[in-house]
């Protein structure tokens, strides 16, 4: 892990993304960090990234959670039939044949 200061970041940009292949490069101002520079190796790392610093997906999250938690939620085998269902409904009336659905494992 490297720490450069905002000042070294600006002035090599381009050598601190390469080192952030390597590692995390933590990015201080006035010597407290501020940021961090990631690489990302594709969309869908960035999508993990993005959603996991999102507060409205963090809210959706939460609330999901604690539904489950008083209602105990749905077999996982039901949530799979449902979505099924719900993706084949949508591809017959035109809408979402292109979307992909992709299982969590």
């Amino acid at each position: 892990m490297k720490i450069a200061s905002v000042a070294d970041i600006k002035a090599r940009l381009s050598a601190y993304l390469k080192a952030s292949e390597e590692g995390p490069v933590v990015v201080t101002r006035n010597g407290k960090a501020v940021a961090v520079l990631l690489a990302v190796r594709d969309d869908d790392e960035l999508e993990r990234l993005v959603l996991a610093h999102s507060p409205k997906f963090q809210a959706l999250l939460d609330k999901s959670r604690r539904q489950i938690e008083e209602t105990g939620g749905i077999p996982h085998e039901q949530f799979w039939r449902e979505v099924n269902a719900e993706s084949r409904e949508s591809a017959g009336k035109g809408r979402g044949a292109s979307r992909r659905i992709r299982r969590c494992t």
